[in-house]
């Protein structure tokens, strides 16, 4: 009993040394790329968003979580300068009618982004690409006269990699290339205002910006934006609207908590289809209701040939087709006389000659109670001609 005690006490000492090891080491970064305004890990955007205005002075900056039409409609913005900094963007075609309208209106869009969507990548004719040989080596610097066009500026794990693949020349001014001579900044005059696009959104974020060179190389981009008076800061596109941040996304957010869900997830469905398999009754073969029509059409027609009432038949067949014309083209069927040949011939699109003969036949079946076989068939041929050819 006492050797068990020492045993219990080893183990919960080995198990609190543990524990309290797990808490105090080193949490390891988080390389995630959120461009969140809130997000102080590299990839993270908080040092740009913190010193904006020193980019944009005395600028009135405002954060919104909506879609862009939604911002610019619902909250009346007439005069701003509008920023996107996020992974990839995809308006809606409601969402870029709007934003063309606000840029001609005199404004100006930066959007910096690794893919920009099918509205703004067809009506600007711009697609994007990403340079994966000897990207720590790559560097851009900017191609507008107005800025240094001589300061290169490098970047590590591939933030200054994506460029455009495809550009409308018409359209586009050129701001800024790779040095593999790639374009990676292009600006577009709209109306009397201005759409800028980035491919490189990771140089606007905290580890470019702590970098050599990297709060000038974001200075500089943004500082070809006008300098409103209000500045709209889009978080939509980053993260989605606030409702999107439901407990279970911040859970999956969390590698260890993921990880957690991932695992009693897979074992739950395992333990359940493992049960199912065990527990499950044998389900009884069901066989499908045999379809008889063939059958009953085969055992009317018997019937009907073995009784020899071509009469009645003629009758049957000449009343479906005068209800199948009364239906489909609209036609008094009272009368089969040539005024009624006519009508039919020309609403039905068949030969008149056809018309013609289907009216006789008519007329000579609702006229006579006794119908040789050869006069039957004839009708019969006459019908199958006219649904043939009948439009």
């Amino acid at each position: 009993m006492k050797s068990l005690r020492v045993y219990l006490i080893a183990l919960g000492s080995l198990m609190l040394i543990y524990l309290v090891a797990q808490y105090n080491r080193p949490k390891s970064i988080n390389w995630n790329e959120t461009l969140d305004i809130n997000d102080k890990i590299p990839f993270g955007t908080y040092i740009l968003y913190s010193q904006i205005n020193d980019i944009f002075p005395a600028a009135n900056v405002t954060t919104y979580r909506e879609p862009l039409y939604n911002v610019i409609n619902d909250h009346g913005i007439k005069h701003a300068t509008y920023l996107i900094i996020c992974s990839s963007i995809n308006l809606n075609e409601y969402d870029y009618i709007k934003l063309r309208k606000f840029v001609n209106e005199g404004n100006d869009v930066f959007i910096a982004a690794s893919y920009f969507g099918e509205e703004l990548g067809k009506d600007l004719k711009v697609q994007t690409q990403v340079v994966f040989e000897n990207k720590d080596a790559l560097g851009i610097r900017f191609s507008n006269p107005k800025i240094d066009t001589t300061q290169l500026y490098s970047a590590e794990r591939g933030m200054n990699t994506g460029y455009f693949s495809k550009i409308d020349t018409a359209k586009a001014l050129v701001l800024g290339k790779n040095t593999k001579h790639k374009t990676n900044f292009l600006k577009y005059t709209i109306g009397k205002g201005h759409i800028f696009l980035n491919a490189n959104p990771l140089m606007f974020t905290n580890y470019s910006l702590l970098t050599s060179g990297g709060m000038d190389y974001a200075a500089k981009a943004l500082s070809v934006v006008k300098n409103d008076g209000n500045l709209i800061w889009d978080q939509y596109y980053t993260l989605g609207r606030p409702e999107d941040e439901t407990t279970m996304r911040v859970f999956l957010r969390n590698p260890s908590l993921r990880w957690a869900f991932y695992l009693s997830f897979f074992s739950m469905a395992l333990f359940i289809v493992y049960e199912a398999k065990r527990r499950q009754r044998i389900i009884p073969v069901v066989e499908p209701l045999k379809n008889t029509t063939v059958d009953f059409v085969t055992v009317v027609g018997q019937v009907y040939y073995e009784k020899r009432d071509n009469a009645d038949i003629a009758h049957k067949k000449a009343l479906y087709l005068l209800s199948y014309i009364r239906d489909k083209y609209s036609l008094r069927t009272n009368n089969l006389d040539e005024e009624f040949t006519d009508m039919l011939a020309k609403k039905s699109g068949i030969p008149h000659s056809l018309a013609a003969n289907l009216t006789t036949a008519l007329n000579f079946i609702t006229t006579h109670e006794d119908i040789a076989d050869h006069e039957l068939i004839k009708l019969n041929q006459l019908i199958e001609q006219f649904y043939i050819q009948s439009r």
